[in-house]
Formats: structure tokens, C-alpha cells, sequence
């Protein structure tokens, strides 16, 4: 797919390394993108929980700040394998994980997706049919909510089938279009709006005040750290050549600009809390309600286009990864193929999840949990990219999507125990910590005082046992570059050659085929 391919040509690579001649992206598209996915109601919703956890507009402001910065730091490093490699971060993880323990990213990275795209789809079609009822009376029955849903989903199904390009396209436009619409909100809202909003804290000094503090800061946190499996999906497209810190700094500068909506989240929610205060009660909050029971008549068409934007845009990052990923689990299915597989079953998740068991607040815990789980395999990551100084054997890395064996990165039988020990350990521990009021509380959860340290403890964990792993049992110098290692040491291991059964070799050329056509 070169730089001048219509945007209706359906994208024909999966996730074997891109041809240099194909990586035309920059990375001020993979801003785009980045923000694209997070500038939507979702986001809205999640700047919201400061003051339904009983933060003051400034206090709730401090903890939406930190969580941003410090989860964008994390996040960002992560753009750079998908340049490096050529490949999506799942497929990359072999380096790290091995040959099979690569999976790990697969599946995190495919939950996420569903999760993300079920959350985007419920709050963009819940948002465009509440404006629609105000403004035109539609009936807000099951019919609607329905149809809303479907086609939300549909519209998403078929953009992430055409591809990166599309893809592209459309954020392009979303980026724009929804930022105009949040600060059109801003201007809709802004004579309600009253920046002393109190909360329920008078002083830091009240022994409820931290926990509320840091739980805000660790669900906003979640969204850009959200982002970690999915960065080499887009990235994968920029030139090899391009300098790590444009990259980075693309990552990183697509989650500040998130404050856009963030802050039309926290804003609103504080004049919710005010004038509508049912609609912020933390036993059944109802964000997009509230803002609709607050909003002038004027801004319900600009929340309907809104909701469609922002929807199309997050819906299409998550669904594009997730038809890519399973295709590298299941190389027998092209990327298209794979795309439409998963997309049906996601839509549905999403229509048995909203009328068949009501699981939209269940599916919010279950995208915090994932989060907690997939941080760690992002430290594992990072971590070896610092210490193997950045390189990597693109053939190796391709051993389980050929269906081959051996090769720098196959370790024990195609684990390597170190990555996946510091991973698992690390994702346990921050389960059992984790503590989200009124919605799961882990078995040690309260013992930080009903602080969430769930997430901190976990990245804790991963990076000290992962190093600890890598000085007492060193990997093969082989899977280090000709530079050698940073910080670790190394073992003179015998390294198996590649190897795959002429049924194998034949199998991966009618995959190509399949795909070139």
C-alpha cells in the first residue's frame, strides 16, 4: 500500500514486517491517531470520576494533570518498536516474552480492544440518542439505543476493514471536527461553570481525601496507558529512519492534548454536581444524562455530531488492533478476515453486554483490570528495549506467525520465563491490590487504607523482578545486538537455527498469496 493508494483499497498487510516503500506514515500521524482514539465522550467520562469521588474542580484538576503526565511518560516509548520493527508491539514482544510467550500481548491487547470499543460505542450511541430525543423526540426505548449501536459499529466494521489508510482518514477529520465541538462546549457551558466547586474534602488533612485523590489519578492514568498495545499497530508505517524521539514525542504530546477532553469531562461534571446532583451519585452515575439535563437546547445537534465523531474515531483505533492481532494468532486468517471474525463477535458482546446482562458498568471495571494486567507486560518490554540498546532481529521475530521453530528469540521451548514470570507475578499482584469503591476490591485492597495502589505496585514489581531475572539467569548473547547489552550480562547459549516443515514454508506462501490478492 503505497503513499498514493485511494483510500478505498483494502489494506493487504498483516502483521509480517511492513516494506520500507509502504512506510509512508509520519509521526504526527500516528498524533493523530493517538489523540483521534481519545478525544471522544469516553474520555469525557472518565474526567468526570474527580468529583463523583468527591474532589473539588481544582483538586479533581491536579489529579486529571498527574494522571496525564505521568501515564503519557509511560506510554510513550512504546511508539518506537513499531518503527523499529516494522510490526505490531504483540508480534515485537517475542524479543521479550519468546516465540510463544508473544500470545500474552495477543490476547491483552485483544481484550483491551473489545473492552474499549464496547465502552466507546455504548457512551457515543447513549449521548446521540439522548440528543436526538431532546431534539427531535426520539424515543428513547430499546429500538433506539439499539440502532444507535449498530450503527456505530457497523460504520467502525467497515473502516477498520479497508485499513491504515482509511483509518487515517478518518482521525484526521475527528481530530479536528471534536476538539471544535469540545471547545464549542466549552463556550455552551462556560456561563454555569464556577471553578471554586467545593467537592466534599475541606482539607487534604481528611483521611478520606487521598484515596479519592490517587483513584482519580489512576483512572485517568488507565486511558493512555490503554494505548500501550496498540502504538506499533500505527507505528508500524513511520520509516525506520525516523528519529525515536520524534516518535516518542508524538506519543507523548497525543495524551496532553487529551486534556481537551478531560478537562470538558471534569468541567461539566462539576456543574452536574451542582445543579443536577443525581445524576453524579457514585452508586449509579450517569454522566451523559447529566450533561444533557444541563446543556442549552443549541448544543444538542453539535453533542450529536459529537458523539458520532468521537465514536467512529475511538472505535476504529481499538477494532483495527484487534482484527490485526488475531490475524498474527491465527496466520490462516488475513488481516481483513480476521477484522470481520472479530468485529461481529464484538458487536455481539455489545448488544448481549447493554440489553441481555446491563454489563456497561461491569465492562468499565473489566477495562481497568485489563489496564492493570497490560502494564506490566509494557515494563517488560521497555525494559529489554533499554537493555538490548534497541535491537532487534526482525526474522526472529516472525518465528510464530511462520509456524517455524528456533531462531535468537526461541529461549525455553519458545518461553522466556524471565519476561513472562515478571509479568505474570507483577499483573497478580496488582490485581489483589487493586481497589475500586463499589466495584471490585481486591483480597489486600484495603490494606493501603483504601488507597488503589494496584497499578503502582504492579509496575513496581514487573521492572525490579524483571532486572533481578535478567543479572541472576542471563539470556543467550545472541539476542543481543552486535553492540551488546546494557546493565545485564549474558550467556555464550547455543541458539537453534530456524527451522519450519516444508508444509509450513508452503502454508506461509499461500498466506501471502491469499493477501497480495
Amino acid at each position: 500500500m503505497s503513499e498514493h493508494s485511494p483510500l478505498t483499497e483494502v489494506e493487504s498487510h498483516g502483521i509480517e514486517r511492513i516494506p520500507d516503500a509502504d512506510r509512508t506514515a509520519t509521526p504526527f500521524d500516528l498524533f493523530r491517531l493517538a489523540f483521534g482514539g481519545a478525544n471522544t465522550f469516553s474520555t469525557c467520562v472518565l474526567g468526570a470520576f474527580p468529583i463523583l469521588f468527591g474532589l473539588s474542580f481544582w483538586q479533581g484538576l491536579a489529579a486529571t494533570v498527574l494522571g496525564v503526565v505521568v501515564g503519557a511518560l509511560i506510554l510513550c516509548p512504546m511508539a518506537v518498536f513499531g518503527p523499529i520493527n516494522g510490526t505490531n508491539n504483540a508480534v515485537s514482544s517475542s524479543a521479550h516474552l519468546g516465540v510463544h510467550g508473544r500470545v500474552v500481548g495477543s490476547f491483552l491487547s485483544l481484550l483491551t480492544a473489545v473492552a474499549f470499543f464496547s465502552i466507546a460505542v455504548w457512551s457515543s450511541g447513549d449521548a446521540l440518542v439522548g440528543g436526538a430525543h431532546r431534539l427531535f423526540g426520539l424515543p428513547r426505548d430499546t429500538l433506539s439505543f439499539a440502532a444507535a449501536y449498530a450503527v456505530f459499529a457497523g460504520l467502525v466494521l467497515v473502516v477498520c476493514v479497508y485499513g491504515f489508510r482509511f483509518m487515517l482518514f478518518v482521525n484526521k477529520i475527528a481530530v479536528v471536527s471534536a476538539t471544535a465541538l469540545f471547545l464549542l462546549g466549552a463556550l455552551a457551558f462556560a456561563g454555569d461553570f464556577d471553578p471554586s466547586y467545593p467537592g466534599l474534602f475541606a482539607t487534604t488533612a481528611d483521611p478520606a481525601f487521598w484515596p479519592a485523590f490517587i483513584g482519580s489519578a489512576l483512572i485517568v492514568l488507565s486511558n493512555p496507558i490503554s494505548f500501550g498495545a496498540f502504538l506499533g499497530d500505527w507505528s508500524r508505517y513511520i520509516p525506520a529512519n525516523t528519529p525515536h524521539r520524534r516518535v516518542v514525542g508524538a506519543a507523548f504530546g497525543s495524551q496532553l492534548a487529551t486534556l481537551v477532553p478531560f478537562l470538558f469531562g471534569l468541567s461539566t461534571a462539576s456543574i452536574i454536581a451542582t445543579t443536577a446532583p443525581s445524576y453524579v451519585d457514585p452508586a449509579a452515575p450517569n454522566f451523559v444524562g447529566g450533561l444533557l439535563a444541563i446543556a442549552p437546547q443549541w448544543f444538542f445537534l453539535p453533542m450529536c455530531l459529537l458523539a458520532l465523531i468521537g465514536g467512529m474515531s475511538t472505535g476504529t483505533t481499538a477494532l483495527y488492533g484487534t482484527g490485526l492481532d488475531f490475524s498474527s494468532v491465527f496466520p490462516r486468517l488475513s488481516r481483513v478476515q480476521a477484522t470481520a471474525l472479530v468485529g461481529a463477535l464484538s458487536i455481539v458482546f455489545i448488544f448481549v453486554g447493554r440489553f441481555g446482562f446491563d454489563l456497561v458498568r461491569s465492562i468499565s471495571t473489566f477495562a481497568t483490570m485489563i489496564v492493570t494486567c497490560t502494564t506490566p507486560w509494557m515494563i517488560v518490554m521497555m525494559i529489554g528495549l533499554f537493555t538490548r540498546r534497541g535491537w532487534y532481529d526482525p526474522e526472529a521475530l516472525q518465528v510464530f506467525n511462520r509456524r517455524q521453530r528456533g531462531g535468537r528469540y526461541w529461549f525455553t521451548h519458545g518461553w522466556n520465563w524471565r519476561g513472562m514470570t515478571a509479568w505474570w507475578v507483577a499483573a497478580l499482584a496488582g490485581v489483589l491490590f487493586t481497589n475500586i469503591p463499589g466495584q471490585f476490591v481486591g483480597p489486600f485492597g484495603e490494606l493501603a487504607g483504601g488507597v488503589d495502589i494496584g497499578l503502582p505496585l504492579s509496575i513496581g514489581i514487573a521492572a525490579a523482578l524483571f532486572l533481578v531475572l535478567l543479572a541472576l539467569f542471563p539470556e543467550p548473547r545472541a539476542a543481543y545486538g552486535p553492540r551488546g547489552p546494557r546493565l545485564v550480562r549474558t550467556t555464550d547459549t547455543l541458539i537453534l537455527p530456524i527451522t519450519g516443515s516444508a508444509e509450513a514454508e508452503r502454508f506461509t506462501v499461500q498466506v501471502s498469496r491469499r493477501r497480495e490478492r
